[in-house]
C-alpha cells in the first residue's frame, strides 16, 4: 500500500520562533492591562503608590470587591441597565440589519453601492458631534431620562458597521440556494428565514456579539447626555459618579469595573459556541 506523502514544513525553527515571538509580544500588550487591573484590584490602597512599586500585590485579598458595593449604592441596577440598553440596542440591530443585509448581498438595484458608502462613512463621524442635535431631537420628542434616549442613539451609529459585516458573510452563501427555494416556489422572505438564516447564524452571532459590545461600550457619553435620573444610569455613568467627584479608590474602581465587565463576558462566551453550528444547517432540504 503506497504510503501518503509527507507534509512540507514551510517554515523553518527560527522562522517558528519569530512567529510565536510575534504572538507573545502581541497577547502581552493585549492582555498587560487586564492582569494589571485585576492586581490593582486585590492591592491595598497602600501598595497602590508604594516605591519601588510591586507588581504582585503583597497580602492582597478580594476586600475592595466587598467595600465597592457598600460604596456605591445601586451598582446592581447599573448592571442591569447596561445589559438592558445593550440586549435591546442588539436586539433592534438584528431586526433591522437581518433584512438589509440579505437585499444588498441578493439583490442588484440602482444607488445600492452609493448607500453602501454612505453607510460607511456614517462611521466615520464621531457621536459627539451629533449631541447636541440628537440632544434637542430627545427633549422635543420628551424621551430624556428614559432608556429610548440612549438606545436609539446607539442603534443609529451601530448600523452601518453590521450591515456591512453581515452582507459580506451572505454573499458568500451559493445563490443556488435561494434558485432552488424559488424553484420549489417559495417568495423571498421564506428564503430568507427557512433557508439562508440558518447558514447565515454564524455571521449573525458575530454581528450580534460585536453590537453588544459596541453597545456596551459607547454607553458612557449618550447617558451622560441624555439621561440624569441613577435608576437609568448603565455601569459606567454610575462608576464615574461615585469615582470621579473629589477622590479616585483605584482597587475599588477596578474591582466595580471588572465585576461589571464579567457579565458580558460570561454572555460572549456562551455565544461563542453558535459561531459554528449553523455553518451548514439549512443547507439541505427537508
Amino acid at each position: 500500500m503506497r504510503e501518503p506523502p509527507q507534509l512540507i514544513n514551510r517554515y523553518k525553527w527560527y522562522e517558528i520562533l519569530g512567529i510565536y515571538a510575534g504572538i507573545a509580544i502581541f497577547l502581552t500588550f493585549v492582555l498587560a492591562p487586564f492582569v494589571e487591573g485585576f492586581l490593582v484590584s486585590l492591592k491595598p490602597l497602600s501598595q497602590l503608590f508604594s516605591s519601588p512599586y510591586r507588581f504582585i500585590p503583597e497580602n492582597g485579598s478580594f476586600e475592595a470587591y466587598h467595600t465597592m458595593w457598600e460604596h456605591v449604592p445601586g451598582f446592581a441596577r447599573y448592571i442591569v441597565n447596561s445589559f438592558v440598553i445593550s440586549g435591546a440596542a442588539t436586539v433592534i440591530v438584528l431586526i433591522l440589519v437581518v433584512p438589509a443585509a440579505y437585499a444588498f448581498a441578493r439583490f442588484e438595484f440602482r444607488g445600492s453601492g452609493l448607500l453602501l458608502g454612505a453607510f460607511l462613512a456614517v462611521n466615520m463621524f464621531s457621536g459627539a458631534v451629533l449631541l447636541i442635535p440628537l440632544f434637542r431631537l430627545m427633549r422635543s420628542l420628551g424621551v430624556l431620562n428614559t432608556y429610548f434616549a440612549m438606545i436609539v442613539p446607539g442603534v443609529a451609529f451601530l448600523i452601518p458597521s453590521a450591515i456591512w459585516l453581515l452582507r459580506t458573510y451572505m454573499a458568500r452563501i451559493p445563490r443556488e440556494l435561494d434558485e432552488a427555494a424559488f424553484v420549489d416556489g417559495a417568495s423571498h422572505f421564506y428564503t430568507l428565514r427557512r433557508v439562508i438564516l440558518p447558514i447565515a447564524m454564524p455571521g449573525i452571532v458575530v454581528v450580534a456579539i460585536t453590537t453588544f459590545i459596541g453597545a456596551y461600550a459607547q454607553q458612557f457619553i449618550y447617558a451622560l447626555t441624555f439621561n440624569s435620573k441613577s435608576e437609568y444610569a448603565p455601569l459606567p455613568v454610575g462608576l464615574f459618579a461615585y469615582f470621579g467627584r473629589q477622590e479616585v479608590v483605584w482597587n475599588e474602581l477596578m474591582a466595580a469595573s471588572f465585576v461589571g465587565i464579567a457579565p458580558a463576558m460570561i454572555v460572549i462566551f456562551f455565544l461563542q459556541r453558535y459561531l459554528v453550528s449553523g455553518l451548514t444547517a439549512g443547507a439541505v432540504k427537508q
